[in-house]
């Protein structure tokens, strides 16, 4: 999904950002996920991931989405092996969103890969892809900005604003986000024998 070109863009008189095509397939993906993801019970994770396959997201197995999230576009997602997209998560993933495996996007985060050119007098859209690392861990309410990568297993506090990339085994927090320590570097969990991982059912 492409935004118009520049010369074709009225955002301040109300004019459209993408073209009709693309309006529709949004809209399309709305209404199935309100219908058939959003209200859905907790435990229909594979459900709710049959829903995001059909619409072109690449969802590991073993991944948990929750119903409540937003997620603008769902061919711009990917998340990997269990990784969490909590509830009231907002992924505007106007550019890709990747989550790594083993992390965790918290309830109400805030993933946002589009902003305006402030220095152009037709104020159009600028994306640019967000990526989560392997084991990292987006806290409650924290907003990731465009183009920012969040290292392996770096940390991004509760209600955290980072719009620059954190280091890996760094955790930050605050509005600009601020590097409080290291974090001890930690191996994912193993498969149990008899049975699969179990990652931690809340976020």
């Amino acid at each position: 999904m492409k935004s118009l070109e520049t010369a074709r863009l009225e955002p301040l008189l109300g004019g459209p950002t993408f073209a009709l095509g693309d309006r529709l397939r949004r809209f399309a993906w709305s209404i199935c996920w309100g219908l058939l993801g959003a209200w859905t019970p907790r435990p229909f994770h594979r459900w709710r991931r049959l829903v995001l396959l059909a619409f072109g997201a690449r969802i590991d197995p073993t991944a948990r989405v929750y119903g409540q999230t937003s997620i603008w576009w769902p061919p711009h997602l990917t998340v990997g092996r269990h990784a969490v997209i909590a509830p009231r998560a907002i992924c505007y993933n106007v550019a890709p969103i990747t989550i790594g495996d083993f992390a965790m996007v918290s309830q109400g985060a805030h993933l946002c890969t589009g902003t305006h050119d402030v220095d152009d007098d037709r104020f159009p859209l600028r994306a640019r892809p967000i990526l989560v690392s392997a084991q990292a861990w987006v806290a409650a309410e924290a907003f990731v900005g465009p183009g920012v990568t969040i290292g392996e297993g770096a940390v991004l506090g509760a209600r955290g604003v980072a719009f620059r990339d954190l280091d890996p085994w760094t955790i930050h927090a605050g509005n600009p986000a601020r590097l409080i320590r290291s974090r001890r570097q930690i191996a994912p969990p193993e498969r149990p024998r008899g049975g699969p991982s179990r990652p931690p059912a809340e976020t």
